[in-house]
């Protein structure tokens, strides 16, 4: 960070960065503030409605641009128009990213710009731990997400009151609590570090309230892992530090594992990292920094690892017009990209406006067999480029040789 402090006040008293900002949101709202307040960093703008993105993006001033809709439609439309004026671009959409950001990626690349997710989200705060525990000599085996409560069948109505107390969208509050911006999240940092998930829709234990993240860990399958060519992103509900992030890594060697009982991390092989906060929006210039200064990634996207699913979130009856992302009728759920390109599953990201060709229960999987996809849309394309570009990953647990 004091680097970044140092270039920052050298950009203040120069040519301070300029950022462009789409989302005017709970989330762009904190976003803008925060650049503003920021030495060495400047607002350009907010988008608003209306006006011609590619012009919007290509202001001038303009260094970096922020997604911050947390549409994935028209944030794909927002992050190509970046990638045209020659414009890095930061995503706090993790709706995004988890469906997109492969190919969003490898577009940016082409570019020649830097793309990144945001510091401050869960991905980005776990990012930064695991990018420190592989410093530190850590094996990562598991990237965790803690949650306080996961229900997946809440929707916009049980959740309005919530939304209304702290000025968001009942939407986005119930992607929250039925889960699908979690496994959203989780998939986003397997598709960073090359992670699986251990089973569809994650093991997720739920503890009692109050058990701390370190006292969680034999609720995994560690050994297992540890003979593993990859880890896996999880998550657990009931635990604090809440809304916080850990990472399990394995130590073997001795030397390493008796510095770290005597700093009380315990006898090993099997350490829990993690960071009892993430700040989100506070946290977003520093990415901005990060990627206008120094080309540094947060959150990369380097393949298409994990993607999430759609279930649905009651029983849906023939001609529904899904709703998508927070909504009525569908939850998400992680899986493997593998297994998601062999039975034809219905990304959630990619589910909204879709029309359900017959009745789907409570609980099933949805295909894209099971519905009629809306014509001319932009993520469909971008979907199908990245379907073909990367190698579709099948089995993530695969047993280490020796």
């Amino acid at each position: 960070m004091i680097i970044v402090d140092r270039e920052l006040e050298e950009a203040r008293r120069g040519d301070p960065v300029g950022v462009a900002l789409f989302g005017a949101g709970f989330m762009g709202r904190g976003i803008a503030e925060r650049v503003e307040a920021t030495r060495g960093m400047r607002l350009v703008g907010v988008y608003r409605r209306g006006r011609d993105v590619g012009e919007f993006c290509a202001a001038p001033g303009t260094d970096v641009v922020v997604e911050a809709t947390g549409s994935v439609e028209f944030g794909a439309r927002v992050a190509l128009a970046a990638m045209a004026a020659g414009k890095h671009l930061v995503t706090a959409s993790s709706e995004l990213d988890c469906t997109l950001g492969p190919v969003l990626r490898l577009r940016a690349s082409r570019a020649g710009v830097t793309m990144s997710g945001i510091d401050g989200d869960q991905p980005g705060v776990l990012m930064n731990l695991y990018r420190f525990v592989r410093g530190v000599g850590g094996r990562p085996l598991l990237c965790g997400n803690i949650k306080s409560f996961y229900d997946r069948y809440r929707d916009p109505t049980t959740q309005a009151g919530f939304a209304e107390k702290w000025g968001q969208s009942p939407r986005m509050i119930t992607s929250f609590t039925d889960g699908t911006k979690m496994s959203m999240e989780q998939a986003v940092v397997a598709n960073a570090t090359g992670m699986g998930v251990w089973r569809r829709g994650m093991l997720g234990p739920r503890v009692p309230a109050g058990t701390h993240v370190r006292d969680v860990l034999d609720r995994y399958p560690l050994e297992e892992l540890s003979r593993c060519r990859v880890g896996i992103v999880d998550y657990v509900v009931g635990a604090e530090p809440a809304p916080g992030v850990f990472v399990v890594a394995e130590h073997r060697d001795p030397s390493h594992r008796k510095s770290l009982e005597y700093y009380k991390m315990g006898p090993g092989p099997f350490y829990c990292y993690y960071t009892p906060y993430h700040l989100c929006h506070f946290e977003v210039p520093f990415t901005v920094a990060r990627v206008a200064l120094f080309g540094d990634v947060a959150v990369d996207s380097i393949g298409p690892y994990v993607d999430v699913v759609s279930v649905a979130k009651r029983d849906l009856a023939p001609g529904v017009v899904l709703d998508g992302i927070g909504g009525y009728h569908l939850y998400g759920v992680c899986e493997d990209c593998g297994e998601v390109a062999a039975g034809g599953l219905l990304p959630i990201g990619l589910a909204e406006g879709c029309v359900l060709k017959h009745s789907v229960p409570k609980d099933e999987l949805l295909t894209y067999g099971d519905v009629e996809v809306p014509g001319g849309r932009l993520c469909d394309e971008l979907r199908a480029e990245q379907d073909a570009h990367f190698s579709i990953y099948s089995e993530r647990k695969e047993v280490m040789d020796g």
